[in-house]
């Protein structure tokens, strides 16, 4: 027998099976077949493992485990869309269109939008990776994860190099089946599909990923024109062709008038539905027109996304606990008589303020609205004043620190804690130095550092690098495995080689976020050199005002702020600036105030913004009579009109890089 067109033969039968099982739902042949063929595969491979490779069928259902995701630059920016959310925006975005393109009436494609996780895939006859959106220009490479979605194709049958994009999610079954398990081994429970769709994409270990069931649509083949493709219809037909599975509730829609009646059908249909959707997507069908209309700095103006109104819910406000942020705010919450409201369960909402809970005229037992803002939010709309029984009892903000008992102080609506050692600041300090834009130490979310500070691990920043101290004792607690303490203090240690923006920014000095943290950092380059500083040089800084500036300086005056540093360089944690210091006196972009628009081949906007910033210049998002300097890379939109209006330089991206090199 000749065993490799064996093995050949029978991968291309499984993964027709797959298609007819998981696209068409129209399986020809019985679940014994199916195994029966992979167990001969999974034994021709066994006798000779020269056949295996990551696309085979018996690789499916996951297993290999990753230290970390490679990151992937695409090929194309992976832009989002505009957001229309009522009648008047979707008039307003048809009339645009018809404006630029001189038509009377336009074609348009209305689709789902599927509530998951946006995805890339690339092919070349065989899938060669696939990649989470990201920041758009660069993304995460989790091939090993989203192979074991059945549904997708391993390879087409095409020639040349193939994208498709589209949303991965999980239906609604799945996300039942996985919470009853979930909740069977005390695991908490997933608030919504599309958390447990990004969750299970982001496993490390693709095992994990294949028990999720999840499922994906493709919904955008980026490259259609190269194979002569003019309409996104037809695309989308191709895509079925290549065995791709697309989302069937589709509609051609001649002008907005369809379109509106094709969203009220759907917010009618939207319950009944097998995964969620929280919008309908509105494309231009003639791809032809495309350049024409063109892109803003992040959106095509030939799509639109309609988002469906919050669901609001009624529930009962029963009582207001009040939380200490690590700069001391009190932020009241409402809690809430438990509801269901787009996809999760809420229990708390937010009541921001003394001033906000006044405006709105809450009281406790009040019958509330509530929806989630940007149904991801819990937000308190308003009470049910005609549902109240005259047993209800007004709020009054507290006077007191909940944790520590120090009297508040208000500034402006906020009121604070102002005593540095409250517990509550110290944990909240903590989490946000582990945050990612911070120190970036993966696995010490806020419900960890809060048991760890409880047990008593750590008390303060500097005590998380004693954490290995502790490592039995952690083990010795619920849920805890020598993986995942392991895996937690490697990425302590690794937290120790951050650049000093990094630790600037997670010291949480009053003020400085992250954008002034790197300024900080490059002016000065060493921690001791911005200790020494002045509010008077700090004032030279470009965009550092009074405030800031004595918020810095009066940081570094205080002795504990000084010992927490000294405890950190013990510990090892870096404090010198690690980025390019190149000095730029001589550089052409020295001085000037930069803008980028479109997207450039050979980096990714927060890239070019690094680099332009390390040669001297002032990267800024709008186009103005203060801009020096419009660099255009493809599909730039408003920004290259408005720079050629205003007789601005413009430069293309060869232009550029020549100048930066």
């Amino acid at each position: 027998m000749d065993y490799k067109a064996r093995a050949k033969e029978i991968t291309e039968t499984l993964e027709r099976y797959n298609y007819e099982y998981y696209v068409l739902d129209n399986p020809s042949v019985s679940d014994a077949e199916y195994d029966r063929l992979m167990q001969e595969l999974i034994l021709l491979e066994k006798e000779h493992p020269e056949l295996v490779n990551p696309l085979s069928p018996t690789q499916r259902v996951g297993g290999k485990v990753q230290d970390e995701f490679k990151k992937v630059t695409h090929t194309r920016m992976m832009l989002s869309l505009a957001n229309a959310f009522n009648e008047d925006d979707l008039r307003d975005f048809d009339r645009k269109v018809r404006e630029i393109t001189g038509l009377d009436k336009v074609t348009y494609m209305c689709e789902l939008k599927i509530d998951g996780l946006g995805m890339s895939l690339v092919y070349n006859k065989n899938l060669i990776y696939a990649a989470t959106r990201g920041d758009g220009s660069v993304g995460e490479d989790v091939t090993s994860n989203v192979v074991t979605i059945k549904s997708i194709p391993s390879h087409i049958d095409l020639e040349g190099d193939f994208e498709i994009r589209g949303e991965v999610f999980m239906p609604k079954k799945s996300l039942q089946n996985l919470n009853e398990i979930r909740q069977k081994t005390g695991e908490p429970l997933f608030a919504n599909a599309r958390n447990a769709a990004a969750g299970s994409i982001r496993q490390l270990d693709s095992s994990i990923a294949a028990s999720r069931k999840l499922d994906a649509f493709w919904y955008y083949f980026v490259n259609a024109k190269d194979f002569n493709i003019r309409y996104h219809s037809e695309a989308l037909n191709k895509a079925d062709e290549l065995g791709f599975k697309t989302n069937h509730e589709r509609r051609l829609c001649i002008g907005i008038d369809k379109v509106l009646e094709y969203i009220d059908e759907y917010t009618e249909k939207r319950p009944n539905l097998e995964y969620d959707i929280d919008g309908i997507v509105i494309k231009v069908d003639d791809m032809n027109l495309y350049d024409k209309l063109g892109y803003t700095a992040k959106t095509p103006r030939w799509a639109i996304a309609y988002k469906f109104p919050p669901e609001e819910v009624i529930t009962k406000l029963e009582d207001v606990i009040y939380t200490v942020g690590r700069t001391g705010k009190i932020t009241p919450n409402a809690v809430l008589e438990p509801v269901r409201v787009a996809g999760s369960l809420v229990q708390r909402a937010t009541l921001h303020n003394e001033d906000f809970m006044m405006e709105k005229g809450l009281m406790i037992g009040d019958y509330v609205v509530l929806r989630k803002a940007g149904d991801v939010i819990p937000e308190v709309v308003r009470p049910v004043v005609e549902k109240r029984t005259g047993l209800e009892r007004p709020i009054h903000m507290i006077t007191n620190c909940p944790v520590c008992g120090s009297p508040l102080i208000r500034k402006d609506a906020m009121h604070f804690c102002v005593n540095p050692h409250c517990e509550a600041r110290q944990i909240e300090g903590i989490i946000h130095y582990a945050s990612k834009d911070a120190m970036d130490i993966e696995g010490l979310g806020e419900k960890v550092a809060e048991q760890f500070f409880n047990q008593g691990f750590f008390k303060s920043i500097p005590e998380i690098y004693n954490l290995v101290n502790h490592r039995e004792e952690i083990i010795a607690l619920d849920g805890w495995k020598e993986k995942s303490i392991d895996n937690l203090l490697t990425a302590i240690e690794k937290s120790k080689s951050q650049s000093l923006e990094r630790v600037l920014f997670g010291l949480g000095i009053k003020e400085v976020g992250a954008k002034m943290a790197k300024t900080l950092a490059r002016k000065y380059l060493n921690i001791d050199a911005l200790i020494a500083t002045t509010e008077e040089e700090l004032l030279e800084i470009d965009d550092v005002g009074p405030i800031v500036a004595r918020s810095i300086v009066t940081f570094f005056q205080d002795e504990n702020n000084i010992n927490k540093i000294n405890e950190l360089k013990y510990a090892g944690v870096n404090f010198n600036y690690l980025g390019q210091t190149v000095q730029a006196a001589n550089s052409y972009f020295s001085g000037k105030t930069v803008v980028l628009t479109g997207t450039l081949s050979s980096m990714g906007r927060k890239e070019a913004t690094e680099l332009l910033e390390n040669l001297g210049a002032k990267v800024t998002g709008s186009v103005s009579k203060a801009t020096d300097v419009v660099v255009a890379g493809v599909e730039a939109g408003s920004k290259l009109d408005k720079a050629n209006a205003l007789g601005i330089t413009v430069l293309d991206e060869a232009t550029f890089l020549s100048l930066i090199k």
